[in-house]
């Protein structure tokens, strides 16, 4: 079909504009947005669960759903003058958690606040005028159980777990407590992860604990006295919370890579089920 002169005319001008857009990094899209009075946006959850994930990986393999969050991520901290070039790559690696706690600490920010973790406060600041921030994952606010201090996101998360397998949880352990047992190897320094008891369970009741914890967004596991110098007992890390030590965004890390956590990266010994965060589950 003959196209008319005018639009044959204005054939290259459409294509250069359609090619230039398709090639645009986030920055150039941002930037189009916001001229255009809307700005994109950046999935929290999506982004906390790729800074822990990427570091643990043996390759550069993107977390799935990321890639367009931890760029625009990157690109703020490039323009901060915080992370070079080469790393603007949608990879949310050991360089960009550098980095990122790096620009959390210009903001003044100490100690769990400037881990490298994205944190709502950090992130809505970064991307004033770039971007938006979009389903948000808060610790929320520290409260007691068992006589032992958790956020109140995994009080919330432990209650479910109670209410799935239908009885009582006992902590040994809880969160916020560097220092508190030096077989933890800095795990329980932050927010997130609790030690349960397993006292009186036999391993079918011990596995069934492990299913549910793992069900609601923990990383879960048994831990027994011949893998380390410590009783038995499980071990459950909170995904995504965003107050985790480094010690235990590592092992959050392991766990979604099918593995069991500890020191020497060995596979994952408890039940399969599908890897969700807290929220993830939630929206089920």
């Amino acid at each position: 079909m003959k196209l008319p002169a005018r639009a044959a005319a204005l054939m290259p001008a459409v294509l250069l504009a359609s090619l230039t857009a398709a090639i645009a990094g986030p920055a150039a899209q941002a930037a189009r947005a916001a001229d255009a009075g809307a700005l994109p946006s950046v999935n929290m959850a999506a982004t906390v669960k790729a800074a822990q994930i990427d570091p643990r990986r043996p390759d550069d393999t993107l977390t799935p759903g990321a890639r367009a969050g931890v760029l625009l991520v990157e690109e703020a901290l490039r323009d901060r003058r915080l992370l070079d070039a080469k790393w603007v790559d949608g990879y949310f690696g050991t360089t960009t958690v550098a980095a990122y706690a790096g620009y959390q600490r210009s903001l003044g920010l100490t100690g769990l606040a400037a881990n490298g973790l994205p944190g709502r406060t950090s992130l809505t600041k970064l991307g004033a005028g770039r971007f938006t921030v979009t389903d948000v994952v808060e610790p929320g606010a520290k409260v007691s159980v068992d006589g032992m201090t958790v956020d109140a996101r995994t009080r919330d998360m432990l209650a479910e777990a109670e209410r799935l397998l239908g009885r009582d949880l006992t902590l040994d352990q809880g969160s916020y407590n560097p220092g508190g047992d030096p077989t933890s190897a800095g795990t329980h320094d932050g927010g997130g992860v609790v030690d349960v008891s397993v006292k009186g369970m036999n391993a079918a009741t011990r596995t069934a604990v492990v299913r549910a914890l793992r069900l609601v967004g923990f990383a879960a596991w048994v831990r027994s006295p011949r893998q380390g110098d410590w009783p038995w007992h499980i071990h459950a890390a909170a995904i995504s919370d965003t107050d985790l030590s480094s010690q235990a965004q590592h092992q959050i890390g392991d766990y979604y890579l099918g593995l069991n956590g500890l020191a020497g990266r060995g596979q994952d010994d408890g039940p399969r089920v599908a890897v969700r965060t807290w929220e993830e589950y939630r929206r089920r």
